[in-house]
């Protein structure tokens, strides 16, 4: 790929979502990956399903574009090849317990002394601080720990988690995110850095609307399906056929939107003059709402409010999300190939940039330790 970040080595020691997500992020940005896993197993995701012909679709989505070598870093042979691309290398990036790249000779302390300007980059599930830092801990463990599933599903429903692996993506946008940052850092000083993620710490770190209320209110928020708890109206309502989303956000909004469904009088009731009124009396906005809403289909409703500027959608499926003609126009949906199965199609960088061509196409996903040779001649 072409990028940014083109001419960077990224030594990539990562397995299943978070590391390799965010290497992910590093390829498509123009970097050159190098995805070093473990001999005859390889990355744990390479048996998740589903499958194509006995390919993981999980593992290719994540390691498109990437080298891969298989490497023992306990045997003094592998060590070697190791050590000699490391050298090389302008970032790592690991996601590992804490401790155990630091038994294999490969802590920041020790590989700084020789790559001083590498940017050495950890995620992990409690980070490399605090009581918990030597526990493992899985997208879910941290759903729960962070406070979101606390805030996640219906009114009074069991524990939900969200229906994405939240807690390991968003470690590996912030991991990302702090790479960058590393590298604009070197640019002015010329040393490298060590970056320390929590999986837990990012958690706490989305969690926006929540955590403000309770810190500045004393507030613990509750689930609320698809309501927002500080604007009123936004959240789905039920139509004829399905369900309609509806975020007007201000008070313009919300006077178009009554406007448009013929319930003008509607903006001079005390309860709905204000968002602050309108979050207060949500039930009631709701039942006069649906009571109208019900008596066309949600396409119906989108064909009115879209063109007076009022927000709106359907909630799409996954089949309806990927052939939305905006996310096609975006290039969302992209195309790697695999010798296997020939071309593999997966979700797109949603990064675009100027200076660079958006490709359709995001390299070949590799089979484990298919560039060794490559990687050796070109390394040892």
């Amino acid at each position: 790929m072409n990028g940014p970040l083109k001419n960077l080595l990224v030594l990539d020691l990562t397995r299943v979502l978070v590391g390799p997500y965010c290497t992910m992020i590093l390829s498509d940005l123009g970097a050159r990956v190098i995805k070093v896993e473990a001999p005859d197993t390889g990355d744990d995701s390479r048996k998740f399903g589903p499958f194509i012909d006995n390919q993981s679709a999980y593992f290719m989505s994540l390691n498109r574009g990437k080298e891969s070598i298989a490497l023992n870093l306990k045997k003094q042979e592998d060590k070697k090849i190791f050590e000699k691309i490391l050298i090389k290398a302008d970032i790592l990036v690991e996601n590992f317990k804490p401790g155990t790249l630091e038994k294999w000779g490969y802590g920041w302390n020790d590989v700084k002394k020789k790559n001083p300007k590498l940017i050495y980059a950890s995620a992990s599930g409690f980070g490399q601080t605090g009581p918990l830092k030597d526990l493992p801990a899985y997208d879910m463990v941290v759903q729960g720990m962070g406070g979101l599933m606390s805030v996640t599903g219906q009114p009074d429903s069991e524990p939900t988690r969200v229906g994405t692996s939240i807690g390991d993506i968003t470690a590996g946008l912030f991991t990302a995110i702090g790479i960058n940052a590393a590298l604009y850092d070197r640019k002015k000083t010329g040393k490298g850095m060590f970056i320390d993620v929590s999986m837990l710490d990012c958690q706490i770190a989305i969690l926006e609307n929540a955590i403000a209320r309770y810190l500045s209110k004393n507030e613990i928020p509750k689930p609320m399906g698809s309501r927002h708890p500080s604007i009123a109206p936004f959240e789905a309502f039920k139509t004829k056929d399905s369900y309609i989303i509806i975020a007007a956000g201000n008070d313009k909004l919300f006077n178009e939107l009554c406007s448009a469904l013929e319930i003008k009088d509607l903006v001079k009731d005390d309860r709905f003059m204000s968002n602050e009124k309108r979050c207060s009396n949500m039930n009631q906005l709701k039942i006069i709402f649906e009571d109208i809403l019900v008596r066309k289909t949600t396409t119906e409703w989108i064909k009115e409010l879209t063109p007076k500027k009022i927000p709106c959608g359907p909630i799409n499926n996954i089949k309806e999300a990927v052939e939305n003609d905006q996310v096609k126009a975006r290039n969302m949906i992209v195309s790697a190939y695999h010798k296997g199965i020939g071309n593999f199609r997966l979700a797109g960088n949603p990064i675009k940039l100027s200076n660079y061509k958006d490709s359709i196409s995001r390299g070949d996903i590799p089979d484990l330790d298919e560039h060794r040779e490559k990687i050796i001649k070109e390394f040892i």
